[in-house]
Parts: C-alpha cells; structure tokens; sequence
C-alpha cells in the first residue's frame, strides 16, 4: 500500500494532481490521498519508520542523490528509468545499495507491456528458436507539459529519457552487443553560426537510429527512437522480432500483436491482463513489493541491467557525434 507521498507542491500534497502527465492514461485529476501522510520535505519521509520502500519518481538528475539518502536511511529504493545520467552515478547507486544491504530496483517498465512481456517470454523459452534479428521503434512528439521533462541537462535528452526503454529491452532479450554504430539528430540550431567550442559534445540527441553489432553470428538488431513527430500522433512504439521458427510484429499505433510461425499460420496473442498497457504499472510496482518482501532483486527490476541500458545510450549518442561504431566497455 501507499502509505506516504513527498512532494514541494502544497496542491499535490492535497491531492490535486491535475498537471500530473505522461505518455499513457487519463489525467489523474483529484486523487484521494485519505490514511495517506504527506511530507513536504525528503528527510522527514526518510525518517518514518513504517516505511519500507520508497519509489523515486523525480526527474533524472535527482535520481542519484535521493536514492543514495534513501539507501543511507535504511530505506529499499525503487527509483524511475533512467537509473542516473552517469554510467559513475549509476555505479555508486548499485554499490551503496549492497553495502546497505537494501535492494536497489529501477522502474523499466517495458517488460511488463503486454506485448513486449509475451516476446520476452517467448524469446526467453527458446520454443521458436533464437532471435536471428530484430527491428525496435519508440517515436514521440517533444513533449512540451513539463519544463523538466524538455530540459535535456536533467534528462539526457530522448536519447536517454525514451530510447532507454529500448536498451534496456534490447539488452534483456538479446544480451549486451560489443559496439554500436548509430547515426542521428542533434537539439542544435544549425543555421546559427558560431558555435561555442564543445557545441556538439554538449548537444541532446534527438533522434538515432542503431545497429548493435554482436559479432559474427548475431544477432542483426537494430532501434529507430526520438522526439522527432508532430503532434497528431504523440506516441508509437513497437517491434519486428524474427526468431528461428516465428516471427513477432507489433506496432501501438497498428494491428494488435501478430504471431507468424513456419507452418505459415498467423495468430493474435491472448495476452496478460487483455492488453491493457496502464496494468503494467500496477504489475512493475507489485514486483517491486514483492521483492523487498522476498528480501531478492526481481530480475526485470534490476539495478545492473539498467546501468548496462544507460551505457548503450550514452554509447549510441557518442557513435551518433564522432560517426564511428563505439565498442561497449
């Protein structure tokens, strides 16, 4: 149960949460928060004793030094993706986490996307085979409801912010390539002249697109993402996942999830929960509970597989400037 929120927002600690938005669902309007205590300041939530778990839901560049007060506190830790903008950060997470003996977990929530849970299985059960390649995509308009949310320096930018659920997939699925090669865009008015000295190591990636180069053997997978689409369609993402003996094609914006196997059938997944996307949410934080119950990291949540994404992006963003294949350390 939700026992406490922290917030510097008197509305949002009554309950007004009607400038609370995102990529999926309703407005949250008017939320009770009766039997729920409020806090206006961090280190008097830390404090509260009947508090087990706290869930970090700030923007990016506060990630670090909440989740290292929160650990410190004694408290186990859920913290948004991305993990930190630092592969650094993410280290000293990971590591104050184990010498508090507390789980540090990171909200990926794509696993738990019906669609994307179904590939994972099915990929994971090797009843088609091995993945032989794969085409992800994750699109969006730049969101322009929160000022943080725009701010590539508290973000890392679509690069970070949005391809990361992409990473962090791909790395789950297909394991962590040796190099990438990646061409994009950068946030960087080029008609401007002039450009101060750094200009280009500085910038926001805004849009790339990826090859993960896994060696002789495979697999072939690549990633189209970034905030590059007008308004009239604010989100997609999707996939074509073509394994030994099936294929897997799913668009958001498209046919529900196909199914192709060799037998040349074509089938429709049932899928966990009927496919509503809002219940994986709900399903991400459950995991979390039940981790801290069980005392072990749930392996969807976890704190090195989500540095591993963070260092896939970082990596795409330098090969997308200097135009070369960057090998992942």
């Amino acid at each position: 149960m939700v026992a406490a929120i922290c917030s510097r927002d008197p509305a949002k600690r009554a309950g007004d949460w009607r400038n609370t938005r995102g990529n999926f669902g309703p407005e949250p309007g008017q939320v009770d928060l009766a039997g729920v205590k409020t806090f206006a300041k961090l280190d008097e939530m830390l404090a509260d004793k009947d508090i087990d778990l706290i869930d970090v839901c700030t923007v990016t560049d506060q990630h670090t030094t909440i989740a290292l007060q929160a650990l410190k506190a004694g408290k186990h830790v859920l913290v948004e993706k991305a993990i930190a903008l630092s592969p650094q950060d993410a280290d000293a997470m990971v590591a104050a986490a184990k010498q508090a003996g507390k789980l540090l977990m990171v909200a990926h929530v794509l696993p738990f996307f019906p669609e994307f849970k179904f590939a994972a299985e099915i990929i994971q059960s090797g009843k088609y085979g091995k993945v032989v390649a794969a085409h992800f995509k994750r699109v969006i308009s730049k969101p322009d409801w929160s000022a943080d949310m725009a701010d590539a320096a508290k973000t890392g930018g679509p690069a970070v912010d949005l391809h990361i659920h992409d990473t962090h997939f791909i790395g789950l699925v297909c394991g962590v390539p040796k190099q990438v090669f990646s061409v994009g865009t950068v946030d960087v008015d080029i008609k401007e002249a002039g450009y101060p000295s750094g200009w280009v190591e500085n910038a926001a990636v805004t849009y790339l697109t990826t090859s993960y180069l896994y060696g002789p053997g495979g697999p072939a997978v690549t990633c189209s993402s970034g905030a590059v689409c007008m308004k009239g369609r604010p989100f997609v993402h999707g996939y074509e996942i073509y394994l030994e003996q099936a294929s897997l094609i799913y668009d958001s914006g498209g046919p529900p999830l196909t199914l192709l196997t060799a037998d040349g059938k074509s089938s429709q997944p049932a899928l966990a929960g009927g496919g509503d996307a809002l219940a994986a949410f709900a399903d991400e934080l459950q995991t979390a509970v039940d981790g801290v119950t069980s005392g072990k990291e749930p392996a969807l949540l976890s704190g090195k597989l989500a540095r591993d994404a963070l260092v896939l992006c970082q990596s795409e963003c330098d090969s997308v400037k200097t135009g070369k294949a960057v090998t992942i350390a």
